[in-house]
């Protein structure tokens, strides 16, 4: 559960371009940039690029990403593991006739 943070500039920039996925293994999207809190020097967010369309259907379209805040990530490995909470974005509704039928 505890989140992995490395403050070396070389493991930071290492971050753009790796899968996104959540913890339940969905794919979530692609690292294209960070958003850093430069006075605490810390990552607070990951702009995502590449998104899984059945998970941003509205949130975002054509070329626009989404920012994911970084207290969301799990693990940092070959790949960055987020909260499912990602999928929870998506249409509620859509989970509850499922649930139903």
């Amino acid at each position: 559960m505890s989140q992995v943070m490395d403050d070396t500039p070389q493991e930071i920039t290492s971050l753009v371009g790796r899968e996104v996925y959540s913890n339940n293994g969905v794919f979530v999207g692609e690292v294209e940039d960070l958003r850093l809190n430069v006075d605490g020097e810390a990552v607070t967010g990951l702009a995502l690029g590449q998104l899984n369309t059945e998970l941003f259907t509205d949130t975002a379209r054509g070329t626009q990403g989404v920012i994911v805040p970084y207290r969301w990530v799990r693990a940092v490995g070959d790949v960055i593991l987020i909260n499912d909470v990602v999928e929870r974005v998506k249409q509620p509704d859509e989970e509850e006739q499922e649930v139903v039928a």
